[in-house]
């Protein structure tokens, strides 16, 4: 049975190395020197809230963005999922259309093109903005608000639109198939193995179990069946595990990276790794990161790359590099660090061919209350 329960408790260019981690089983790597390369606003539609975007590079080399768009606000009841494309490495970029707009709130996209060249766009649905019109609710009285909500009258209908989706395109973007279940969500999509499955570490939003685990495919997304479940270290509860990405090894190995509430390591980032291809996965622990949620990369060197919101001092967003599979991170390197607060981040990375990278994230700035999409090309000197 599925209930409209809250998804979860919305949170609220310095070049300077942040404080140190801790990293379990050894000493910290060195901090990278990073070098800026620019930093701009790419959303093009200043008079709508951005939120919660994923970056992807296709196989020839297009940058496509995805995210929740057409927004008022953080929470509401206009959000569709919106997508663009950059064919020359974040310069410029196309103007931005609608890949779903359903009848309840689209939020956070993620976007994977598959080994068949088939673009892969996920969101979920959400009616968290309902006590805001509820009466004395902020929005009780809001006529847009109101006849959005309304465009499904029948309570029970409304709930059932309640899910986790993704859309298929085999044309580069130029179409997308229906809704297609995927079981779990995060908000940056699913990762492809190098067996061909598209592996979905996530969590069941809008069921009573609420399962951390992972959803598969064998089929390039066509059809998704349960996998696994991750294991809860004791003390915690599932339910405060949130927004998990992965990524394979160069090894085959995969680790999987969660945004933890419980209150032991409150606001960090937890790790779990498989040597199964996603059968089984180890206990959850600390890697001594402050810092949610993490986007993962593979970078063509066999390293990998995590990118990820810092919603404290310095404001921003920050990377940190590992040369052995996970076991250990470096000290962070600041991508951006001159946010006003914290509605900002879920920064997604990728590499481009001279070894660069491109970084993006959602960010509410100081001149707008519509948080907008914010990019920063940059290297590691």
């Amino acid at each position: 049975m599925t209930t409209p329960l809250s998804r979860r408790r919305f949170t609220g260019l310095s070049l300077a190395a942040s404080a140190s981690a801790i990293i379990p089983g050894g000493a910290l790597a060195s901090s990278p020197e990073v070098e800026i390369l620019d930093t701009k606003i790419v959303s093009p539609q200043a008079n709508y809230y951005h939120g919660w975007p994923t970056l992807t590079r296709t196989e020839k080399g297009e940058l496509i963005a995805v995210w929740s768009g057409r927004r008022e606000a953080h929470v509401c009841p206009f959000g569709t999922v919106e997508m663009m494309s950059s064919r020359d490495g974040g310069e410029t970029w196309t103007f931005p259309r609608t890949v779903h707009d359903g009848p309840i709130d689209d939020r956070d996209a993620g976007v994977l093109q598959t080994a068949n060249g088939t673009l892969i766009v996920t969101t979920f649905t959400s009616l968290a903005y309902g006590p805001q019109i509820a009466e004395g609710g902020s929005k009780a009285n809001d006529a847009a608000w109101k006849s959005a909500h309304n465009r499904i009258v029948d309570e029970e209908t409304r709930e059932g639109e309640l899910g986790t989706w993704c859309f298929r395109s085999n044309d580069g973007g130029l179409s997308f198939s229906g809704r297609i279940d995927t079981i779990v969500n995060s908000p940056h999509g699913p990762c492809q193995l190098a067996d061909g499955r598209i592996l979905y570490v996530g969590k069941e939003l809008w069921t009573d179990e609420k399962r951390i685990g992972a959803s598969v495919s064998s089929d390039d997304g066509e059809t998704w069946e349960w996998l696994a479940d991750i294991p809860t270290r004791p003390g915690d509860k599932a339910r405060e595990y949130h927004e998990l990405h992965a990524v394979q090894c160069k090894s085959g190995k995969i680790i999987a990276q969660i945004r933890n509430h419980n209150e032991t390591n409150k606001g960090e980032t937890l790790q779990t790794e498989s040597n199964d291809g996603g059968k089984t996965w180890s206990m959850p622990h600390s890697i001594g990161v402050w810092g949610l949620p993490s986007h993962l990369l593979r970078l063509k060197d066999g390293r990998l790359l995590m990118t990820y919101g810092h919603r404290r001092k310095p404001f921003g967003n920050q990377a940190r590099f590992s040369a052995d599979e996970g076991a250990t991170w470096s000290e962070p390197a600041i991508v951006s660090g001159d946010g006003i607060g914290g509605d900002l981040g879920y920064p997604s990375t990728v590499e481009m061919d001279d070894g660069s990278f491109v970084s993006l994230w959602y960010e509410k700035l100081a001149d707008s209350p519509m948080a907008q999409l914010r990019q920063a090309r940059w290297k590691v000197k």
